[in-house]
């Protein structure tokens, strides 16, 4: 196995592509984790953490959707999760980027 934080970093970034392509956040990691879990040291980890996060965030905005029609409460709580899913993977990324631990809050560890 290999140390590569580049890897990682992009891994996490890769969240970002949500904002693009809609299910490429989700996607892309997929796929880094599922074919570099056993070459990159800490690949494993950083993957199944992300796939946790983003099912997470998945299954609170589906949450919200009928929340919008009770005082707009799920209006409130879909922007809070799009400002959530766009500064934890910068800040994680950030984090890895300089040997740290990420941390994405409110996940569900459905991946373990």
């Amino acid at each position: 196995m290999r140390e590569d934080n580049q890897m990682l970093v992009i891994t996490h970034l890769s969240q970002l592509l949500d904002l693009i392509t809609g299910i490429g956040g989700f996607i892309v990691p997929l796929i880094l984790w599922l074919t570099q879990k056993d070459k990159v040291l800490g690949m494993n980890f950083h993957g199944k953490m992300i796939l946790n996060f983003q099912i997470s965030m998945f299954i609170y905005s589906l949450i919200c959707i009928p929340l919008i029609f009770l005082f707009g409460l799920g209006i409130i709580g879909l922007i809070g999760i799009a400002l959530i899913m766009l500064i934890l993977p910068i800040l994680n990324a950030i984090k890895v980027g300089n040997g740290e631990t990420p941390n994405y809050p409110l996940s569900i560890a459905i991946i373990k």
